[in-house]
């Protein structure tokens, strides 16, 4: 399970989505995002699967690696189907048995947040897979330069994303090697109830924290020695420039986000 959560990874590939600017990933991942709330048809959801489907061929990102990353949210997929399953209420009865109830509406309901949450995951982690987490940090502070008028320290704020970034998947490797070697010292963590394996965590949790903040401290050393003093007169080795396929991308993204708007005033209602 540790070896499915691939937040926060990238991906390497050569790929048109890997070329774009940083900016232009998180502008058009936010618009996505919003976007999927815009419509409640079929034809909305139609045309989010095929924009989905276009653009994770664009990103040669492999299609099993994307749903490799689902596995940890199954649970939460589960439990959010269930409740809207038959806590919704509306229609028709499609079965009823003592206090559980199933109607069209509830079964509507499920299906259309299910596929909504399951697109939400994709489309976000598709950002993360194409962009490079230095790429990120500098798209993030382009962004929020404005900003720093108001003095939002913007620099410090994309730093530390960056760095939390950066930190998932090296403390998830990190679980798994703690987790292989209190197993191979006799540890059990999957046998008992919940408290029992709430209990057994506490030998992975511990080493776990004491990793963190060693390496914690070991890059704020490695900063300290390079005179990082924050945001302050740096300038960008690589800085940032919009390209003609920047543009397109944003003009895609724009259409995109219209069609589904006009799809979901036109066709509300409609299954």
């Amino acid at each position: 399970m540790i070896r499915d959560i691939t937040i926060g990874q990238y991906y390497p590939a050569k790929s048109v989505l890997h070329r774009l600017d940083p900016r232009v990933k998180l502008v058009g991942t936010l618009l996505y995002l919003i976007s999927l709330f815009l419509f409640d048809n079929i034809w909305g959801y139609l045309v989010a699967t095929v924009f989905l489907i276009t653009i994770i061929r664009l990103s040669k990102v492999p299609f099993s690696y994307i749903m490799k990353g689902m596995k940890p949210i199954i649970m939460l997929l589960l439990i959010t189907v269930l409740f809207n399953l038959f806590l919704t209420r509306g229609g028709d009865v499609l079965f009823h048995v003592w206090i559980f109830t199933i109607t069209e509406s509830g079964l509507r309901t499920a299906v259309f947040m299910a596929i909504r949450l399951i697109y939400l995951i994709a489309g976000s982690s598709l950002m993360t897979f194409t962009t490079t987490p230095n790429a990120l940090t500098d798209g993030i502070e382009s962004l929020l330069h404005p900003l720093n008028k108001i003095h939002v320290p913007v620099h410090e704020v994309a730093m530390m994303m960056s760095i939390a970034l950066r930190f998932i998947p090296i403390l998830l490797e990190e679980t798994d090697k703690i987790m292989k070697a209190q197993i191979a010292r006799g540890a059990d963590l999957e046998s008992g109830n919940i408290i029992q394996r709430a209990k057994s965590m506490i030998p992975i949790l511990v080493p776990l924290f004491v990793s963190a903040f060693r390496r914690a401290n070991d890059l704020a050393m490695a900063m300290e020695s390079r005179c990082y003093r924050g945001g302050e007169g740096r300038t960008k080795m690589k800085p940032l420039k919009y390209h003609g396929r920047d543009r397109a991308a944003y003009i895609i993204v724009i259409v995109y986000v219209a069609a589904v708007f006009c799809i979901g005033k036109l066709g509300t209602g409609v299954f």
